[in-house]
């Protein structure tokens, strides 16, 4: 009787441990995942803030330094639509004549198939409401003043409800090499409109 609760109490601990360590290996790969996962939405979104940017800069000549200011542009903006046909006079059929036939409004081109409003393109996605960090200014490169902005989205905002530990880890790795502990598009050192995933 003994030996049957001996071979109990050790199947027991066995299934414990052995849960334990599956545990312990699936915890970084599911981390991984879902980082990855929501890193790949953050993205779509640093992609769409860029193209926003690059539209008002296009009309005002300079980068908006915040989400106010540049929603509510892209929310009156339009983009011409263009028709470009062959020069008549060209025999060569190489040069075109562009032809403004109308405008569509920016907020409808762009953001009507994205799963959020516009009025939310500076709200980082799967944090507590957290805004992008967002600026813009003008640098000299080379005697020429270049317009740059910056769009920044922190591990600890897209990373929110993860494990706590493991997100401080990710950041004093970065650090160490001296990168940016998140995602970002852009820079305020150079004319760059790159995001850090490209």
């Amino acid at each position: 009787m003994k030996k049957l609760i001996l071979q109990i109490v050790l199947f027991i601990a066995i299934v414990i441990i052995g849960y334990l360590v599956y545990d312990s290996i699936m915890e970084p790969v599911e981390f991984s995942q879902e980082k990855r996962k929501r890193e790949l939405v953050v993205i779509e979104k640093l992609k769409d803030i860029r193209f926003s940017q690059a539209i008002y800069r296009k009309m005002n000549g300079a980068y908006s330094t915040n989400f106010d200011t540049l929603i509510a542009y892209l929310t009156v903006a339009e983009i011409p639509v263009v028709k470009m046909i062959p020069d008549p006079e060209d025999t060569t059929f190489t040069k075109t004549i562009n032809d403004t036939i109308g405008y569509i409004k920016v907020a409808d081109s762009l953001f009507k198939t994205k799963p959020y409003k516009l009025s939310q393109l500076g709200i980082i996605p799967f944090s507590d409401h957290v805004l992008f960090e967002m600026d813009a200014d003008t640098i000299e490169r080379g005697g020429v003043d270049v317009h740059v902005f910056v769009a920044l989205a922190p591990y600890t905002a897209y990373l929110y409800s993860m494990d706590q530990q493991t997100i401080i880890n990710l950041i004093a790795k970065q650090e160490d090499i001296e990168r940016y502990p998140g995602l970002k598009v852009g820079s305020m050192t150079e004319p760059s409109t790159d995001g850090n995933w490209e």
